[in-house]
């Protein structure tokens, strides 16, 4: 029971480390954020953590929760926690629980779904925070700074310093030393008792669900990272212009976007608005390996004079099922054609394995033999 929970508790602290790590990577909150300012205090002091619930998972944001958000004005455009206090068909009024007026009345356009990360976890009207989890992350992140840009500088590799490969190494030994502690544990838990060694033997199931779950897990991370929101910012004004941006109010403007493949795997992309005032078309588009294809976008400026924001969700997923597939998954949730996407690509390379080699064990040598006065033992 013991060794169960060592088990978990392992896993555990490898997952909230790998989330707080690719969230940093992609710049939006994974399963933990913290708060880098005093702006939402008492709830959420500076430095404390919180649970962040993808804007996926969160369904309709409402009046009173606390949401993670791409600024385009407070705290110089960066990811925003704040307080929705407001619901307008713009979008939401925020206001960090410290401040003494609104965002919009800063300067920042009312917040659309688009802009809209994650959603803080709360339980009766509480958040629920973790103290010092920021001032921890920030610690740890100056350490593997100071480091890279030392090993950076010594090989003069400039990109070293760039890329948060020091973290990565650490998540990846500690995942293939943690797996390499289960398979071990298991042979061992198997061969007590036993006289003869039967070191080189594995279990040819463990070993492939394990190169099935890398590899599920690739390709759903491949079709999280290439997707995302896209923001459209404009001016609604009362005169015409030769800025693209600057429409005339109440009047619509078409632009048009390239949308591109740089991959060797053709996708399937879906554009959804996820704020008034713009549509795509076309609102779907199959992309082989390495092309491209134009949409065009169509942007309204409301009657009102002002900076607007417009944005849109765009979803790639690997075009490994029908288009039609695809979209009926899309229809009923991302995370169902993520995910569903992710488990053909993975039957699709386990089953063959499993046919060849089996589940059972499998030996990388052969047991030693010495000769010893003419017999062998």
């Amino acid at each position: 029971m013991r060794s169960y929970l060592k088990t978990g508790l392992v896993v555990l602290l490898l997952l909230l480390v790998a989330a707080l790590l690719v969230g940093q990577i992609l710049g939006q909150p994974i399963l933990l954020s913290y708060a880098e300012t005093d702006s939402m205090e008492p709830t959420i002091d500076a430095g404390d953590g919180f649970v962040a619930i993808p804007g996926e998972l969160t369904g309709e944001v409402e009046e009173g929760d606390v949401i993670v958000f791409q600024s385009e004005a407070v705290h110089g455009g960066d990811v925003t926690t704040h307080r929705v206090v407001g619901v307008t068909e713009e979008g939401y009024i925020t206001q960090g629980d410290a401040n003494p007026f609104t965002d919009q009345a800063d300067g920042e356009p009312p917040v659309t779904d688009g802009q809209v990360l994650a959603k803080a976890w709360q339980v009766n009207g509480q958040i629920v925070t973790i103290p010092h989890l920021g001032t921890a992350v920030e610690t740890v992140e100056g350490g593997v700074d100071r480091v890279q840009f030392t090993v950076a500088s010594v090989l003069g590799l400039a990109a070293l310093a760039r890329v948060p490969w020091l973290a990565f190494l650490f998540l990846l030994v500690s995942a293939a030393a943690f797996l390499a502690g289960i398979l071990d544990g298991g042979r061992r838990h198997r061969e007590r008792g036993r006289t003869r060694s039967r070191e080189g033997v594995y279990n040819a199931g463990v070993v492939i669900a394990v190169l099935t779950f890398v590899l599920i897990a690739t390709a759903a991370g491949t079709m999280l990272v290439a997707g995302g929101s896209q923001e459209y910012g404009i001016v609604s004004a009362e005169f015409d212009s030769d800025r693209s941006d600057v429409i005339l109010q109440g009047e619509t403007a078409e632009w048009t976007v390239t949308t591109r493949n740089s991959g060797v795997l053709p996708m399937y992309v879906l554009t959804e608005p996820t704020s008034p005032g713009i549509e795509v078309e076309p609102d779907s588009q199959y992309l082989g390996q390495r092309s491209e294809a134009n949409a065009t976008v169509h942007v309204s400026a409301p009657p009102e004079t002002g900076y607007y924001v417009r944005t849109v969700s765009e979803y790639r997923y690997l075009a490994v099922l029908p288009p039609a597939v695809i979209g009926a998954l899309h229809s009923v949730h991302p995370w169902v054609a993520i995910g569903t996407i992710s488990a053909t690509i993975g039957a699709a390379f386990a089953l063959p394995l499993a046919l060849l080699f089996g589940t059972g064990t499998i030996r990388t040598r052969q047991s030693r033999r010495t000769i010893l006065g003419g017999r062998q033992s």
